[in-house]
């Protein structure tokens, strides 16, 4: 039966095509690309949990380790826009198996580590390794979502963050616990076991990603016209305003303002993510409990993003839903410097990271607004790559500033800059939400 549909609006009728495909790309997809971004994160950021002990044990000093967190994001960086456009090229299914095995592998690698070059060379063969691998699921989920579902999808994809670090965190610090066992040390055991599952995953993926809705035997031949037709109007939508070519969209200036207040997202987000561990370790706490304090700004951190994510779909408004989180973000760094309690310093770290993980899953319905093909995969990979160089700095800043100072929380406050330019930046540079919507007021089915 035919039905019309008004897609996105206040109470709208949704069709049960729509639903039953929406509903069947969700389980399918979701929770799998979920658990890859969880271990791909989790073996990026471990490092801040190894440090606890590998630190003292290689005689690292904070801007040793500082350098070699940071390190990760240059080889990051040269290679994400190659990355990108071969995911378009090749395939999801192919290029995402092989991110996952070979940053698996180097992970592992990881507890080889047996001094300051080793430590530099790994860490920048991982930031390689993973190069294209979130840019590259952003683009692959805007090839199954339709515009008004993405902020909520990709913040579902983007939970894995702030849940690597919920459940990461405690595993992490019972890891270290095997220090000794068949003669390695705890950290060693940690890059191992945390590397392993990427390898297992990796091969995995080979056989079970679609490439495309068009090749997924697993929708019925309905849902794939329904799916094909809106996606196609959107696009056309999108082209009739302007087609934007490869070249004109890594060179928009909205694309470099859009990698600007992504560095200073970043910035916030690894600052806190590769020092957090050392932070709380210094109130006194045992590795464990280092671990499972560690996870409570991530735990409230993922439950604000799903939230905050929603309502921004529900409203069809993004500004504010990118700029505000990141202004509170700014503030609780900033407050956060200033306080010794260990009490009221995880209320206001928590705090932070509400902050920042309500922007996260938001901000990339900023880009994929107006961006298609090839463009979008080159401008998404593009301001991933100038972002994630912020993940040099952010935890190279506190290195720096704990070196000089003798204290951690005198490097948050410098932090809390970044997130308040970006903050800012996005005010001023708005969003155009007609344009985002664009041939989705009336959709026939």
């Amino acid at each position: 039966m035919s039905q019309t549909t008004y897609a996105g609006s206040a109470g709208a009728i949704k069709s049960e095509i729509e639903t039953s495909t929406i509903r069947a790309i969700s389980w399918r997809l979701i929770p799998f690309l979920v658990l890859a971004y969880f271990f791909s994160y989790l073996d990026r950021v471990n490092l801040g949990f190894a440090a606890l002990t590998m630190n003292a044990d290689l005689k690292f000093t904070p801007l040793i380790f500082s350098w070699g967190a940071g390190i990760f994001f240059i080889g990051y960086f040269i290679f994400e826009v190659p990355s990108n456009l071969a995911l378009e090229k090749f395939g999801a299914s192919r290029w995402i198996a092989r991110i996952m095995v070979t940053w698996g592998i180097i992970s592992a690698l990881m507890a080889m580590v047996s001094g300051v070059t080793s430590f530099y060379v790994l860490r920048f063969l991982l930031g390689v390794a993973e190069a294209g691998f979130f840019p590259g699921i952003i683009l692959y989920l805007t090839y199954w979502y339709p515009a008004e579902y993405r902020a909520r999808f990709l913040a579902a994809f983007a939970i894995a963050v702030p849940v690597s670090t919920v459940i990461g965190a405690p595993i992490s610090g019972l890891l270290l616990g095997l220090d000794g066992w068949m003669g390695l040390k705890g950290w060693q055991w940690l890059f191992i076991i945390e590397g392993i599952p990427s390898v297992l995953l990796g091969i995995v993926t080979w056989f079970y990603l679609t490439d495309r809705p068009e090749k997924a035997d697993w929708l019925s031949a309905e849902q794939k016209a329904w799916l094909k037709a809106k996606l196609d109007s959107e696009i056309a939508a999108k082209q009739a305003v302007k087609h934007v070519s490869l070249g004109e969209a890594l060179s928009s200036p909205k694309v470099i303002a859009l990698s600007l207040i992504y560095f200073g997202f970043v910035g916030a987000l690894y600052g806190m993510q590769f020092w957090l561990p050392q932070i709380v370790k210094a109130f006194g706490l045992t590795n464990t409990q280092t671990g499972f304090v560690t996870a409570i700004p991530y735990l409230f951190g993922t439950i604000a993003m799903i939230l905050w994510a929603r309502h921004s779909d529900a409203t069809r408004e993004r500004v504010m839903h990118v700029g505000a989180p990141l202004l509170l973000t700014a503030v609780a760094l900033g407050v956060s410097s200033s306080l010794s309690d260990p009490a009221l310093t995880m209320v206001v770290l928590t705090i932070a990271a509400i902050g920042v993980f309500c922007c996260f899953g938001v901000f990339w319905t900023l880009p994929t607004a107006w961006l298609s093909g090839t463009a979008a995969a080159g401008a998404i990979a593009l301001i991933n790559s100038i972002g994630n160089l912020a993940g040099f700095g952010g935890p190279y800043l506190i290195g720096w500033v704990k070196e000089a100072t003798g204290q951690t929380s005198t490097g948050l406050l410098v932090l809390a800059v970044l997130p308040l330019l970006a903050g800012i930046l996005v005010f001023v540079g708005g969003h155009d939400s007609k344009h985002e919507f664009a041939g989705q007021e009336r959709v026939g089915h």
